[in-house]
């Protein structure tokens, strides 16, 4: 099971977009060299507010570029970085993926799911009403998430757009993934 690297993002200031790069590097246990949101500890200024000695389980945010063509089909236009993705990846189902799945990236990079990104109001900011278009009800109400996956960086090394994914899922029984 696998897939590709569509984009690679970051951005060493505050801002709801990251703009893409040529390669990105990831550091182990720190996330995305040179990203706001790189650190042992959280950096979403959220959840900073919250408790800033919580650990970062937000170091890398993957976005799936299926996710453009849905919201592209209610009008909205986002492309990779819009949304603050670290790593755009094509032929993944991320949100299906269990807690503690391994993401092989390129040549030597390998990231941990940790959970599902927890959309914002600043993605309404972004474009109105697409926050509804990425946060929806199934058919028993429970809350789906769409805005991608967040990971931390078990080893470090460089990713470029082109590069190959290989998933590694967890010994079972899976935990299903939910908001960090």
């Amino acid at each position: 099971m696998g897939g590709n690297v569509t984009a690679v993002s970051s951005n060493g200031e505050y801002s709801f977009t990251k703009p893409n790069r040529e390669s990105i590097t990831l550091l182990a246990g720190l996330g995305v060299e040179g990203d706001v949101h790189a650190g042992v500890t959280v950096k979403h200024r959220s959840r900073v507010a919250q408790d800033p000695t919580q650990p970062n389980l937000r170091q890398v945010h993957l976005l799936h570029e299926e996710l453009f063509a849905e919201v592209g089909a209610d009008g909205f236009r986002v492309a990779p970085g819009d949304l603050g993705e670290n790593i755009t990846t094509r032929g993944i189902d991320l949100l299906g993926l269990p807690v503690g799945t391994l993401l092989r990236l390129g040549d030597t990079a390998v990231v941990e799911v940790t959970g599902l990104r927890n959309p914002c109001v600043q993605i309404d900011r972004f474009q109105d009403g697409l926050l509804k278009r990425v946060v929806a009800r199934d058919g028993n109400g429970r809350l789906v998430r769409k805005a991608g996956i967040m990971s931390i960086v078990t080893e470090g090394g460089v990713v470029r757009p082109g590069d190959p994914i290989t998933v590694e899922l967890p010994s079972g029984p899976h935990r299903p993934l939910d908001r960090v």
